[in-house]
């Protein structure tokens, strides 16, 4: 994710409201999240569709390396031979 310019990337909801394509388009152009303030507290944060799916798969992937490592450490693990006839019995009965 793009750092925040605190020169241009908070705004008031007010303006945020009444400006919210002109803050689309900005959000899309520069790939910097736009923070959202109300009350002069931040309220929210404007991110386009490209970096949100990207937090995502990055929050996904470390979850799935921190299952994974905790499996390692109770001894939850196969040995290439056994994934092996796992993924051929899989195969060999077609269930996913």
């Amino acid at each position: 994710m793009k750092s925040i310019r605190i020169s241009s990337d908070i705004i008031p909801l007010g303006e945020f409201k009444t400006g919210i394509s002109a803050c689309l388009k900005k959000v899309r152009s520069t790939g910097h999240p736009l923070i959202i303030t109300q009350n002069g507290r931040p309220a929210g944060v404007l991110l386009s569709p490209e970096e949100y799916d990207s937090l995502v798969y990055r929050k996904q992937f470390i979850e799935s390396i921190e299952r994974g490592m905790m499996a390692a450490e109770v001894g939850d693990v196969y040995s290439t031979e056994e994934v092996r006839a796992k993924l051929a019995e899989k195969r060999a009965t077609g269930k996913q």
